[in-house]
């Protein structure tokens, strides 16, 4: 009777176990066969940091590491504010585009990147044809048109996730603190922005994701000098998958690792104050 009650919970513990190992053994595989000294990576030949010492040799790996990091932060600094701004007003306020407005959010998200990267791409050559035309400007492609491009897909997942935490909020605290004097700016500031925090915190770490590995839409807003880290891996990986490859994923992982825990320390919601 004692086994057959331990039975689904050993079964669970089995296929958690399976999971775990399906979704990161590979990257486990990666990052052990980074520090393989066999230049091609399939077999173990011994524990090396050479291809690591070649990357901070790599001139081009530092640019594009550089250009990939300039425009994941300011494409989620800009699609943070934009789309906490976005969803605290559609969550509180009643206009008359706001069905629609609603919906638009979920096109960037449902359509494919590809179809997103051409739309980005034919909307660029438009204004850019149009203002150096018009105007006399040497506008092109590059840094710029890759940032505006990551904004204007990740503006929707931060305005969703942030919408979610607003949907719990209790309006009751900021009608205390109205009352208790504060204008509206203050008691945003000081009460709304603090309890919705991990909301917030959670889209802006899903659009520095986003960024850091996009590469369609990427590939068709980027212009000369504007090569970034997934169009350089790319690039290195039609010419054969080396140790250098997987020791610059290997990288990129940590990267993303750091910048969730610095998330999870960050979005921690307010400790309570003591009576």
């Amino acid at each position: 009777m004692t086994d057959a009650r331990h039975a689904p919970g050993r079964g669970l513990r089995l296929y958690a176990l399976l999971a775990y190992a399906y979704l990161y053994g590979p990257i486990a595989i990666l990052v052990v066969y980074s520090f393989n000294q066999s230049k091609f990576g399939v077999a173990w030949t011994g524990f090396t940091l050479e291809w690591y010492a070649a990357l901070w040799d790599d001139r081009f790996v530092r640019e594009a590491a550089r250009n990939t990091l300039i425009v994941a932060a300011a494409s989620t600094a800009l699609s943070t504010v934009i789309g906490t701004a976005a969803a605290v007003g559609l969550q509180r306020y009643r206009f008359p585009a706001r069905r629609l407005t609603e919906a638009s959010l979920y096109v960037p998200v449902v359509i494919p990147e590809v179809v997103m990267g051409i739309a980005m791409l034919a909307f660029f050559a438009q204004a850019f044809a149009w203002l150096n035309d018009a105007l006399g400007f040497g506008w092109r492609l590059g840094l710029a048109t890759i940032t505006i491009a990551h904004v204007a897909f990740s503006v929707p997942f931060v305005t969703l996730t942030v919408r979610a935490r607003l949907a719990g909020f209790d309006r009751r605290l900021e009608e205390a603190a109205m009352d208790l004097g504060a204008d509206e700016w203050r008691t945003f500031t000081r009460v709304t922005l603090p309890l919705i925090l991990p909301g917030v915190v959670a889209g802006a770490l899903l659009a520095f994701t986003l960024s850091l590995d996009d590469y369609i839409i990427t590939l068709f807003t980027a212009g000369p000098g504007s090569t970034t880290l997934p169009l350089r891996v790319y690039a290195m990986l039609r010419q054969a998958v080396t140790p250098k490859v997987n020791a610059l994923s290997t990288l990129w992982v940590a990267v993303v690792f750091a910048a969730l825990l610095l998330a999870q320390w960050v979005g921690r919601p307010p400790r309570a104050v003591a009576a």
